[in-house]
Formats: C-alpha cells, structure tokens, sequence
C-alpha cells in the first residue's frame, strides 16, 4: 500500500498527517512526501515518510503510482497555495486513479458548505481514520 501525502507553504499539514500515520498505521505502510517546494518536503521528511520528492514533474509522475492521495483541498485547486499548486499538479491529483482524502483547510475563495470545520488536530484524525478504513 502506498499512500502520497502532498503539501505546500511550510508542510505542516503534511508532516501532521505523516505523524499520524505513522503513530497509527503499519509501519509497513510507504509514504510518500511531495512537496510543491523544498521546505515542505523536507518538513514531511523529517516527519517520517519513507521517500520525498519535490516540484511539478514529482507530483505528476507519482500520482498514477500510488493507492492513497492524502492533503489540504487546496491540493486540487489550481494557482491554490499562493500559486504552488499548478494547474498541472491539481489535474494529476484529480485524474488519479488513487483514492482521495482531502483535509478542508483552504487560504483560498473556496467555501464547501455542509462541513464542519474542526482545529486541525480533528481533521487529521478523521482523515488517519478514514485511511484506515479504506485499508482494512
């Protein structure tokens, strides 16, 4: 099983999520880090994931590679995180044959009514959670 979890700005919802995957999960689970910049990828390295990677060619190459897409909606989002995420990023996501959990933290104009926003720490759990149930 292998699960990508994509972040950008400073990683920290990333290397949140990785933490819990790792407190959480098998150990044998491999996960990958994509980061939209260095800082970010270093960030979720630093968290635990097994290999890292960095920038537009990274996250388009290893979408299709892999059963579990984890991050902040704003990964699907084009020009989202201050113009980190391109719209080449956001379609490879999308397009992904990999299951998708998305965390609804956004800095952009997007509104998802019908979600109850929770601090991060929630969501993050509720998000391990879901992972698990998918893998299980």
């Amino acid at each position: 099983m292998v699960v990508m979890v994509m972040d950008g700005q400073g990683g920290g919802i990333g290397a949140a999520v990785i933490k819990a995957l790792r407190r959480d999960v098998s150990a044998e689970l491999e996960i990958l880090a994509l980061g939209t910049n260095s800082i970010a990828t270093s960030c979720m390295m630093k968290a635990g994931a097994n290999r890292g990677a960095t920038g537009e060619n990274a996250i388009v190459r290893t979408c299709p590679k892999v059963d579990f897409i984890i991050g902040p909606l704003a990964i699907i989002i084009s020009n989202s995180m201050m113009g980190e995420v391109t719209p080449h990023m956001s379609e490879a996501v999308c397009s992904s044959e990999a299951k998708k959990i998305l965390i609804p933290l956004t800095q952009e104009r997007v509104e998802i009514v019908g979600v109850t926003f929770e601090p991060l720490p929630h969501m993050v759990e509720y998000a391990i959670k879901r992972l698990i149930q998918e893998i299980f």
